[in-house]
């Protein structure tokens, strides 16, 4: 049995790992829409995690860390990519359902003073390991994919400050966020 999940893989199929997408996509081992709960995996199956670009479509983010957690093994890694909640990704496809911010982490991670102070919110515990802000100076000005090469991931938390406080009054200065979570 595979312990390592891709959620919403599309055509992106990783070798090892349990392929999952919405689309009966070739290379797809597991065909389920993730707003159905629960979803089709045994309680602590996995020991990571990997869902890039798609949490933002699904409305129930309570939910959807609920299943996370269950489907976890304790000490598993789960990496979370999503569009930043005021750049062109965010609002430029149809089916995205939620926009995210980097705070939103801080709910499930009992060591923020969020995790705390809501600690009632969820059941899904997770430590922050690290966020990451995905920066592209060139998107949405050009849409040919070799400008896509000069995207940076930001972790230093002096530049990060710079980079949110741009972000609250200019859109597309961050375009992304990873969230690298451990289950707790």
């Amino acid at each position: 049995m595979k312990t390592k999940l891709h959620l919403g893989c599309g055509h992106i199929i990783k070798e090892g790992w349990l392929n999952h997408d919405i689309a009966p996509l070739p290379g797809v081992e597991v065909v389920h829409d993730l707003r159905v709960f629960p979803w089709p995996f045994a309680d602590g199956q996995f020991d990571e995690v990997h869902a890039d670009n798609v949490f933002e479509h699904l409305r129930d983010t309570t939910g959807t860390m609920e299943e996370v957690h269950r489907i976890t093994q304790p000490g598993a890694k789960v990496f979370i990519g999503v569009p930043f909640w005021n750049s062109f990704e965010a609002w430029g496809d149809p089916t995205h359902e939620r926009l995210f911010s980097e705070e939103i982490f801080e709910f499930y991670d009992p060591t923020t003073w969020r995790g705390k102070e809501r600690a009632y919110y969820s059941k899904a515990k997770f430590q922050i390991e690290k966020i990451v802000f995905c920066v592209n100076p060139f998107k949405p000005l050009f849409r040919d994919p070799w400008f896509y090469r000069f995207g940076r991931r930001v972790e230093h938390p002096w530049l990060k400050g710079v980079l949110r406080a741009f972000a609250t009054y200019f859109c597309n200065v961050i375009h992304g966020i990873d969230a690298h979570l451990k289950r707790l």
